[in-house]
């Protein structure tokens, strides 16, 4: 047992984040269930951040972690600026389109949303700035934390799309595909990263990334003009509370963001291995 673990400032933060992520999800859950998207992605991220948090706790607190066969500091700093993003999102998303009367448990939800929130970028600031140094590894460095948000804004994209959105046009179906296969392509590369799988390919893996980086922004290209070219029109006068066309304004600004990332990742790739691994 190390008694350490949940002692020191990281340790205490993260019980405190379990604890506030699991009110907000009993919060919530005690109003009553939605079949809204944005519903769900709150209830997910809430549930998602207690449950690896606490996870994340006790694999530390048995000595677990120390036996894991992939790099735990890099692992636990990655999860911590995810989880960062996940309750900014749904500290956003959740007061928006769900506190809209004098129901306390969903303004408490709200409110302790943002104390969620700001424990996690705690957590982060104290990760990095621990004695032994700046948390090194794939997930850490700028093309990880790259990966976290092009998966972190794929997300938010696929839980604003509906099926009746893109069913029947090509064009659009195309532009779900690019998120689609994306996401795919960055979670396998991210976890060939954090498993130290890619020594194992006959290759360059990171020249291999590059390329996907490439063919992945110029694919989210073709959708950051093809979405809104198919998809708008004027706002119906009968758009209600979270009616379609506002999720496809939301789909096109997260297509504009993720075009962005993957841009600047394919940029920062390029300089890093064929300009700075030839110095």
């Amino acid at each position: 047992m190390d008694l350490k673990s949940i002692t020191q400032p990281v340790g205490i933060m993260r019980i405190l984040v379990t604890i506030l992520t699991c009110m907000c999800f009993i919060l919530v859950a005690t109003v009553g269930y939605d079949s809204s998207s944005y519903w769900g992605w709150c209830m997910f991220a809430w549930c998602f951040c207690c449950f690896l948090t606490l996870l994340i706790v006790i694999l530390e607190f048995t000595s677990v972690s120390r036996k894991l066969p992939f790099a735990w500091d890099d692992f636990t700093a990655a999860f911590a600026i995810l989880a960062s993003l996940m309750c900014l999102s749904v500290s956003i998303i959740y007061p928006t389109f769900y506190t809209r009367n004098t129901n306390y448990r969903q303004i408490g939800a709200s409110v302790v949303s943002w104390f969620c929130f700001a424990g996690y970028v705690g957590e982060v600031v104290l990760t990095h700035l621990r004695p032994r140094g700046e948390t090194s590894g794939f997930l850490s460095t700028l093309p990880g934390i790259m990966k976290m948000l092009e998966t972190f804004f794929s997300c938010l994209i696929f839980i604003s799309l509906e099926r009746g959105q893109y069913l029947g046009s090509p064009a659009l179906q195309w532009c779900v595909a690019v998120y689609s296969l994306c996401f795919i392509f960055v979670i396998l590369i991210m976890v060939c990263s954090l498993t130290r799988l890619k020594s194992m390919f006959p290759f360059s893996f990171d020249k291999l990334a590059i390329i996907y980086n490439i063919v992945a922004a110029v694919m989210y290209m073709t959708a950051m003009v093809i979405w809104p070219l198919y998809t708008f029109s004027k706002r119906p006068p009968n758009c209600g509370h979270l009616c379609t066309w506002d999720k496809k304004v939301f789909v096109t600004i997260m297509t504009i963001f993720n075009c962005i990332v993957y841009t600047l990742d394919t940029m920062y790739m390029v300089y890093r291995v064929f300009f700075v691994s030839n110095v």
